[in-house]
């Protein structure tokens, strides 16, 4: 159990959940990773996010949120802001459900994630340089227009469909010892801790993410929630900030993380391109993390590990240049590995 303000999460709402997406969302497979073993001298398993029905982790969280609405809720239909993949989980879920939805995003969110969203259906609103920016349109249509938000990260629904990834890697694995998850707002990885350490209090948590705007790293160190500066990243499903007024998922990370590990781009890039060529996965900068900081020495282990591969839509074209060894651009910014 995990208390934010006088509030509680439990595992058994991770469990209730798992039920509620059963029929959105699919049990995805721990792999055995093909090259790390060989780097971290543990066994080190792969759990595919990858292969959700949207390619990203996202559907849980959204299937969970969406599913337990009220008739009147349901009716007026629903809004979220996004990176890219929580509003194609959002539209994903409320077509299954027959709902209406709205998505803001942010004009840094690549256009491959704005075409999936419309092609589930959603409606897209692109707003400002932020996700914050975007959150400001998306409180507008709920204040004005009725609609129902649907957060990205900080609901408790939302992190509760997060946690059923830790249900299944530990039922799949019981010896897992540290799970290593991509850090943005927080809801990922504050329902894999929540469960996770429900049910196996010695395992660690360890949040990856990048140098450039780690909103939650930023706010950890400070104490309290901060704003950063949103830049252009390989992970930019990582980008965004956690809102001033996070009212759950930063104190799950203060409480239940054990560690957070940044990264520069290069490293990034590297670890792309060995998903890629090593393990023959295509993932996102945001899922490429873990892999990242495991190569690049960051994160130590002393038994076996899992590794959120959290989602695969990146542009083809950035794949396909990271898998020939080319520099990518990211406004302005040349990275190669």
């Amino acid at each position: 159990m995990a208390c934010t303000g006088g509030r509680e999460l439990h595992v058994g709402m991770v469990q209730v959940a798992r039920a509620a997406i059963a029929g959105m969302a699919v049990k995805t497979p721990l792999i055995a990773s093909r090259c790390l073993e060989g780097t971290t001298k543990q066994p080190v398993f792969l759990k595919l996010e990858t292969l959700q029905p949207i390619g990203a982790f996202k559907l849980r969280g959204a299937a969970n949120a969406l599913s337990l609405l009220g008739g009147d809720e349901r009716a007026r239909g629903v809004v979220c802001c996004s990176t890219g993949n929580h509003g194609r989980a959002v539209a994903f879920a409320a077509r299954r459900l027959g709902m209406r939805a709205t998505v803001c995003l942010s004009h840094l969110v690549p256009e491959v994630k704005i075409s999936a969203i419309e092609a589930l259906g959603g409606t897209v609103r692109r707003v400002g340089q932020s996700q914050d920016e975007a959150q400001v349109e998306a409180d507008r249509m709920v204040r004005e227009e009725g609609l129902t938000d649907i957060p990205p990260f900080d609901h408790p629904h939302v992190i509760a469909g997060q946690g059923t990834i830790a249900l299944e890697i530990l039922e799949d694995r019981p010896d897992i010892e540290t799970i290593l998850v991509p850090l943005s707002g927080g809801g990922l990885i504050g329902g894999i801790a929540l469960a996770a350490k429900a049910l196996k209090p010695s395992i660690r948590i360890i949040g990856i993410s990048m140098k450039r705007g780690a909103a939650m790293q930023a706010s950890l160190m400070t104490g309290r929630p901060v704003e950063v500066e949103e830049l252009p990243t390989l992970a930019d499903s990582l980008g965004g900030g956690i809102g001033l007024r996070n009212r759950w998922t930063f104190d799950l990370c203060r409480n239940l993380v054990d560690d957070v590990v940044l990264l520069d781009e290069s490293e990034i890039y590297r670890g792309m391109r060995v998903l890629l060529l090593e393990e023959r996965l295509v993932a996102e900068g945001a899922a490429a993390v873990g892999h990242a900081a495991l190569l690049a020495g960051k994160v130590k282990l002393d038994g076996p590990a899992a590794i959120i591969v959290s989602g695969q839509n990146a542009p083809m074209e950035q794949v396909l240049a990271i898998g020939r060894g080319e520099p990518v651009t990211l406004g302005g910014l040349e990275v190669k590995g």
